[in-house]
Order: C-alpha cells, then sequence, then structure tokens
C-alpha cells in the first residue's frame, strides 16, 4: 500500500515560457498576486480580432498548463481548446469569448481541486488517509475558489474587456478539474453561469492508489451526490455538462454520471440547460477532450442554443 503522498505526472509544473499558439495571441500575467493560495502565472487566450471596443465571456480553465501548446505538456498532448473556440467564433456559433488557463499547483492539485465539503461527507477515517496522502495534509479546495472569485476574477475583469455577469463568466475542466469546476458552480452561483466537467473523476481519489476496479470505493461518489442534491443551483439561468469515456480510467465513471443526472432531473434541469454525454471508446487524455471540446464549447457559449434529447440523458430514463 502506498504509504507516502502521490504526485502524478498530470501534475507537474507549469512551464517557464508561455505557451505558443497557432491563432490568436497569450499574454502571461506573472504578477497576480494572492494573499489565500500559491501565487502561479495566469495564461490568458485572446482571439486574433481581439479588441477593447467589444466585450467578451470569459472561460475559465483549471490545469492550464495543457491547454494550447502540447510541446510544453507532460504528456505531448493539449486541448487546443483555442483552435476550436477560434473557429467557432468565427462561424458565429459562440459568443466572442477569452479563455483564462490557471495551471494546477503542482503536488497540491489533489489538495485545490478536490472540493472541502464533499470531504466533510467522508467518514473521518477515510478523510484523515486522503488528507494525509493525496493532500500532502492540506486542504485548500475553498482557498482556491476564493482565490478565482476574489483575487483572479477582478484582474482579468480589470485588465480585459470582458462582461462580468454570470451569464458570461464560464469554467470548464476535466478530471479532478471538472470536479473543483462542478463545485465552484455550487458554491458561487452568483459569479458562473455554466460548467462543462469532462470525464468528472469522482471516485476521488488518485488513479496511482489502484487499479480502475479498485478505486470503485463508494465512499467518495456518495458523498459528493449527497453534496449536490442539497446544493446544485436551482433550473434557470446556469448550464451544466457532463460527460466521460468508456476506456480506461472513464470507464469507472458511467455509473456515476448516471446519479448526478438523476439528481438534476429530480430539480427540474432539461435538455436546454443539462447535457450529459457519453463518448464510447475514448478514455482520460488531452487528446480525448480535445476530440469533442467543441461540443461542450457551443453548449456553453451559444446564445439561444438547444439539445437533441437524443444526447441528453436528462430528459429520459437514466
Amino acid at each position: 500500500m502506498l504509504l507516502t503522498p502521490f504526485l502524478g505526472q498530470a501534475d507537474a509544473p507549469w512551464a517557464d515560457a508561455p505557451p505558443s499558439v497557432s491563432v490568436g495571441r497569450i499574454e502571461r500575467l506573472t504578477g497576480v498576486a494572492s494573499a489565500i493560495v500559491d501565487a502561479r502565472p495566469i495564461d490568458v487566450w485572446l482571439p486574433a480580432d481581439y479588441t477593447p471596443d467589444k466585450r467578451y465571456a470569459v472561460l475559465y480553465m483549471p490545469d492550464g498548463q495543457n491547454l494550447f501548446d502540447a510541446s510544453k505538456t507532460w504528456n505531448q498532448a493539449a486541448w487546443n481548446v483555442h483552435e476550436v473556440l477560434s473557429k467557432l467564433m468565427k462561424q458565429g456559433r459562440v459568443q466572442d469569448t477569452i479563455v483564462v488557463g490557471i495551471p494546477n499547483n503542482g503536488k497540491y492539485r489533489y489538495s485545490e481541486y478536490y472540493p472541502e465539503k464533499y470531504l466533510a461527507l467522508v467518514p473521518a477515517e477515510v478523510r484523515e488517509d486522503y488528507v494525509r496522502r493525496a493532500q500532502w495534509g492540506r486542504t485548500m479546495a475553498d482557498s482556491y475558489l476564493r482565490y478565482l472569485v476574489e483575487e483572479l476574477k477582478p484582474v482579468i475583469d480589470s485588465t480585459y474587456s470582458t462582461r462580468t455577469e454570470p451569464a458570461a463568466t464560464f469554467l470548464m475542466g476535466s478530471s479532478m478539474g471538472g470536479m473543483i469546476s462542478l463545485y465552484a458552480l455550487c458554491e458561487y452561483p452568483g459569479v458562473f453561469g455554466g460548467v462543462a466537467a469532462l470525464s468528472t473523476h469522482w471516485v476521488g481519489r488518485p488513479s496511482a492508489w489502484g487499479t480502475p476496479e479498485q478505486l470503485q470505493n463508494e465512499v467518495f461518489p456518495l458523498a459528493a451526490f449527497t453534496y449536490l442534491r442539497g446544493n446544485l443551483p436551482r433550473p434557470g439561468s446556469h448550464r451544466i455538462y457532463i460527460d466521460h469515456g468508456t476506456t480506461g480510467l472513464d470507464a469507472i465513471y458511467g455509473k456515476h454520471q448516471i446519479q448526478v443526472d438523476a439528481i438534476g432531473r429530480d430539480l427540474g434541469y432539461a435538455a436546454d440547460n443539462w447535457n450529459s454525454r457519453v463518448f464510447e471508446g475514448t478514455g482520460h487524455s488531452e487528446t480525448d477532450w480535445a476530440a469533442r471540446v467543441e461540443i461542450p464549447l457551443i453548449f456553453l457559449l451559444t446564445n439561444g442554443h438547444t439539445t437533441s434529447p437524443q444526447v441528453s440523458r436528462i430528459l429520459g430514463a437514466p
């Protein structure tokens, strides 16, 4: 049994140089001080025709070192979100948007990304083991969200020509990044208007703790479901997108996503504000998320979008 804290390749620190992009441009903000969490560089992607004469929606993305430039990522793969978003904006399919890439904090990724209020619902012995082994003794998700809302967002809104209202402020992440993004929507529904959580790691534990079969301890998912049932924003102006693949780690998530969909359905969500998808034959990597990132981008950023019932489980039986 692993007795020391876990640090995986996905938790690698950010590159010293900002990422290179094929369309638009990256501005790296290195002077964003924080009194709440460890400071880190912020990479802001601006479309090629960015102008202060327009106002832009903002998409905040955790694990920001994996978004734009595969040559600078731990596994030589990236979301390439800038390329897809640029294409969709040129086609008029989504609103004008900038992307704020927030790198994870290396070995403290699980500390910042696993929701504290989920963890509070886990039995004490399991919780203490998790904090020691996965979080290096530091539980910081609520502090991380305060950093986003109280420190980073004001800098972004004062530096760039943004629309500041919830209807133009979104989050998108994968795995643990999807977990913290959904948590942020619940904790700050007056700040964020929508979230996309791809391949959400409902099991909570680092993959290094065992095989996919061994990770299927239901303590962590049940804690998440209990929290979400009481804290998801009520249907209305918020949009929620959730998906998973069917291979590797993603093979674990199907039954959990069905439970989360049921919670959303019970709360009154429908296809226009809840989109749940399964991507057969896909796994748990930036390459997989890049291949389908157009779908959540359109769902979150399109004005007056619609969703087919055939691809949204929220309307039908699980």
